[in-house]
């Protein structure tokens, strides 16, 4: 019992953040979270504990049946949400800058293979490469290769969204 409150203890937070950037659900998070510490509350021993408990939080969430369904409802929700405010409410140009430059950075993660968006989120979560490798089951030595591509790629579909996002506003006017 001790050794699971020190894991919770070390690593909830950052499991927690890890989810929530990958779901989108800071709630559904926490849920996942909570089993992924009662799946190692059942465990004798583990070892390399922060990449067994990464690796076993994303195959919750890649087993979790619900996952597509709820993705796609927090999307249209946020996206309804977005058109409502642009439509309804005036926001200083700044902050309604800064909205729409997350919700592009967003969907360029989203819009990247599985493999790479995880492998930035959980180098994003201080994971080191042994960590990710176990956490995604690769060779340590695709880690850095797989970065790289996730960065490249990510850039690319940022700059990409922002100069369709560009087009579409000067069309507009």
């Amino acid at each position: 019992m001790e050794d699971v409150e020190r894991l919770f203890r070390l690593y909830h937070a950052p499991l927690v953040r890890y989810l929530t950037r990958r779901l989108g659900d800071r709630d559904w998070a926490e849920e996942i979270a909570q089993e992924t510490f009662l799946r190692a509350l059942r465990q004798e021993s583990i070892s390399s504990e922060r990449s067994w408990l990464f690796a076993v939080a994303t195959n919750l969430v890649r087993d979790d049946a619900r996952k597509q369904s709820r993705q796609r409802k927090h999307l249209e929700l946020l996206r309804a949400e977005a058109e409502v405010a642009q439509a309804n409410v005036e926001i200083e140009p700044t902050s309604m800058e800064r909205d729409e430059e997350r919700a592009l950075a967003r969907q360029a993660v989203e819009s990247l293979a599985e493999r790479d968006r995880l492998a930035l989120l959980m180098r994003e979560e201080g994971l080191d490469y042994d960590e990710i490798a176990a956490a995604l089951e690769i060779a340590r030595s695709s880690v850095g290769t797989t970065l790289s591509r996730a960065r490249r790629r990510l850039a690319e579909h940022f700059e990409a969204l922002q100069r369709d996002k560009e087009g579409n506003g000067h069309a507009a006017s």
